[in-house]
């Protein structure tokens, strides 16, 4: 009788390829302790450079630039007096939380889940896949929420309208995934990085007053929400539909209608938020929310409005999730709101504790002059073999996508290339909200498929559970890398011919840099 055969069967290449990401990402640390290496690896190359003596010229100030040692008694002074500072003044620690704090009461209270089910309701077939693509495009305004949400939704959605479950959850994972950083409003990811831009554009310029506001890349992300709608819906259709055939399974489930109770509440919240935002903008023509020039017209770059964007935002989501609450009953006392509040709010100590390692780090950066140093040199090296300009800005995306597949977090991405390419790119005179764009189309399409994110095997257990329990990790990523990879060309492709045109990508912010400010 002869042995079994025990060999394992042959890998394609794409589940070779993410094995080794998988063994490489596996081996990285979570982000706090990430930061805690780097900031020790920041203080021994300061230390290093400041024995070289070696300076650069800084082409603002004009100044000689060498490094800091961090292991003298001018460093230990530096950290006993600012430990604190590095962490309460890290300017995303506040907006982050304030902007999760807003939205919280929306989801807390069913709003979100409700306005999903409502809106994916009914779709003709012809448009599914468009229609979930956005919806999983916008749905990040929740956050994580979105992926765990619309995936389950999407699938059933698909199966109303004879087609596969699991294609649609693709279809709603990608577009919670891939289209992350599109959207139609300001959202966290907006806040968060505008946050850490003006950290590096401070530390290079300590004395300017120069900043980004939040809606630095708001134009270009409206568009590309429409982009990557079309884009995911398309890929869906042509490239995905077919690899997964007919649906056959057992599971028939139906999208659950939005009760009489529901439709209620969030006719009161839409009716809240009219009025909310018909005070907003009485406020701005007629109140002190516009920036008056002194020919007395009225300007939206540079006003109130925009400036305070955050905290009306706040009340933007605030109010209308509260109003669902009340009229569900979810909320019947403030104890019930306080208590939507305080759960909202637990979810955020890993990120509270990233802060605080993410704020030594920066601070460090900066404090040692390693980030001014770098960003120079980089800069130089750049302007001596002629790389700026569109090929500069497709480099800099695929660097973003490459790391992206062995980082999965944003924030902790940024906060490293930030100090570096953010002054870089000013000095070859492009803009910090452009630079933060750039990064944001690197960042984005590959979070679908990369297995980093524990988001994507959430989605595998859940189509293996309902839908077929033969499900494979590289059938699923399959289904995904196609859209990744052509959202990242359409997207390329979309912020070059934006770029050609000299169109803004936010309220009174293009590609330059202002005059005046290096």
């Amino acid at each position: 009788m002869s042995a079994p055969n025990t060999v394992a069967p042959k890998k394609g290449a794409v589940d070779r390829f993410l094995d080794g990401i998988e063994r490489v990402c596996n081996k990285l640390p979570p982000p706090a302790i990430l930061f805690c290496y780097l900031f020790i690896i920041i203080a021994i190359l300061g230390a290093i450079f400041s024995f070289t003596g070696i300076t650069l010229e800084h082409p603002a100030t004009h100044e000689a630039i060498g490094a800091k040692n961090f292991f003298s008694g001018e460093g230990v002074q530096w950290l006993l007096d600012n430990l604190v500072k590095n962490f309460t003044g890290f300017a995303p620690l506040g907006l982050v939380i304030t902007m999760t704090l807003a939205i919280g009461f929306c989801e807390e209270s069913g709003m979100i889940m409700s306005m999903l089910r409502s809106s994916l309701k009914n779709v003709p077939p012809t448009i599914v896949p468009y229609v979930i693509a956005f919806i999983g495009t916008v749905g990040n305004i929740a956050s994580d929420t979105a992926m765990v949400v619309i995936p389950p939704m999407a699938a059933i959605v698909y199966m109303g309208v004879g087609k596969h479950p699991i294609v649609g959850m693709i279809a709603g994972y990608a577009g919670a995934q891939a289209g992350f950083t599109a959207n139609l409003m300001i959202a966290g990811t907006d806040s968060l990085l505008q946050g850490l831009t003006n950290e590096a554009i401070k530390s290079f310029l300590p004395d300017s007053t120069f900043t980004v506001d939040v809606t630095c890349n708001w134009f270009f992300m409206i568009a590309s929400t429409f982009l990557c709608s079309i884009v995911i819906g398309f890929v869906c259709n042509k490239m995905v539909d077919h690899r997964f055939g007919k649906y056959e399974g057992e599971n028939q489930e139906k999208l659950e209608a939005v009760s009489e109770a529901e439709s209620k509440g969030l006719r009161n919240a839409g009716i809240a938020a009219l009025i909310y935002l018909a005070v907003i903008v009485i406020g701005y023509f007629f109140g002190p929310l516009a920036l008056i020039k002194e020919d007395g017209a009225r300007a939206f770059v540079g006003s109130p409005l925009l400036k305070g964007l955050i905290p009306i935002l706040f009340f933007f989501f605030c109010i209308p999730g509260i109003v669902y609450g009340v009229t569900l009953k979810k909320f019947k006392n403030t104890t019930d709101i306080n208590r939507a509040m305080v759960k909202q709010m637990s979810a955020m100590g890993s990120y509270v504790v990233f802060c605080f390692f993410c704020g030594q780090f920066q601070k460090l950066f900066a404090w040692t002059k390693l980030d001014t140093m770098l960003a120079i040199s980089g800069a130089d090296a750049l302007k001596a073999i002629g790389f700026t300009g569109i090929p500069l800005f497709v480099a800099f995306v695929l660097v973003c996508m490459v790391v992206n597949l062995f980082i999965s977090s944003g924030s902790a991405k940024w906060a490293i290339f930030a100090p570096i390419f953010v002054p870089m790119f000013m000095m070859l005179g492009y803009h910090p909200g452009f630079t933060q764009l750039l990064y944001r189309l690197g960042d984005s399409p590959t979070n679908c498929f990369t297995p980093m994110s524990p988001y994507i095997w959430m989605v595998l257990e859940v189509a293996k559970t309902k839908y077929d329990k033969n499900l494979k990790i590289g059938t699923l990523v399959s289904g995904l890398i196609p859209i990744a990879m052509v959202l990242q060309v359409a997207w390329i492709i979309f912020m070059v011919i934006w770029f050609i045109s000299g169109a803004p990508i936010g309220p009174g912010v293009g590609s330059a840099l202002p005059a005046g400010i290096m």
